[in-house]
């Protein structure tokens, strides 16, 4: 395992479990030492410092920046990961639900970044890196909501990246697919035929399955190593060719 990470620390937020324990999990293996921000820090498996923190408050995600920074000396990386979903149509959510999911998934990242960034304008490595999703770029349906916020996602990450390069800090995010994650698995376990319904978002991805967490993970690991120093601004696509490709349907074998 490369060691592009060594001396590094890294914040990721929703680290706990699915995609964000991958990716903690794979900036540990990568040298660096890595701090999860989780509503249950309990449950990181893979943290050199759990800290609970609810990115929705301003104070808590300020408190948990400045235990890193104390504690493990520095930040290099932040990884903004935490996020919730959201089903329905435009008429599907209140005000509220639409209000609540904006805070969490779009100003969450915003109020992570803006605590950190004292301490990445010191970093010689310094990465910030935005799970955005498929649903940023291409419609699905009921997902109007979900969709709004990781396209908001996608756009700040383009200006944060214009905002900071001067600064030495590079901003890109990572678009996944339909991965297979607790909450997807929550969404599934709900409907009135999980198989049918598995077997229909593994249909949609082009290469026939669900996204792995690990693959978002070494995805992340690319946009946030001092090897990647030419790249930011972008929405790097881990999605089994959904955005981009349009194939024919496989005659039947």
């Amino acid at each position: 395992m490369s060691a592009d990470f060594e001396g590094l620390v890294a914040i990721v937020t929703g680290g706990a479990s699915g995609i964000g324990a991958a990716i903690a999990a794979r900036l540990r293996r990568g040298g660096a030492r890595v701090a999860v921000f989780d509503l249950h820090p309990d449950a990181a498996t893979d943290a050199d410092l759990a800290v609970a923190v609810d990115v929705g408050d301003d104070a808590s995600v300020r408190a948990g920046v400045e235990r890193v920074a104390a504690e493990l000396g520095r930040i290099d990386i932040v990884v903004n990961n935490a996020g919730i979903g959201a089903q329905g149509d435009v008429a599907a959510n209140s005000d509220e639900e639409w209000h609540r999911v904006f805070d969490v998934n779009v100003v969450g990242m915003v109020r992570v970044a803006r605590a950190a960034l004292p301490h990445l304008r010191r970093s010689p490595a310094a990465a910030i890196v935005n799970t955005s999703s498929i649903a940023a770029t291409a419609g699905l349906p009921q997902r109007a909501l979900y969709s709004a916020t990781k396209g908001a996602v996608l756009s700040l990450t383009r200006a944060m990246a214009a905002d900071h390069l001067h600064e030495g800090i590079r901003v890109n995010a990572v678009n996944p697919g339909t991965a297979d994650t607790p909450w997807v698995g929550r969404l599934l376990s709900a409907a009135p035929d999980p198989a049918a319904e598995r077997a229909a978002l593994e249909a949609r991805q082009p290469h026939g399955r669900l996204v792995r967490a690990d693959e978002v993970a070494d995805a992340v690991a690319y946009l946030a190593s001092p090897a990647s120093g030419s790249t930011t601004g972008i929405g790097l696509e881990v999605d089994g060719g959904m955005q981009g490709l349009r194939l024919r349907p496989r005659a039947p074998s």
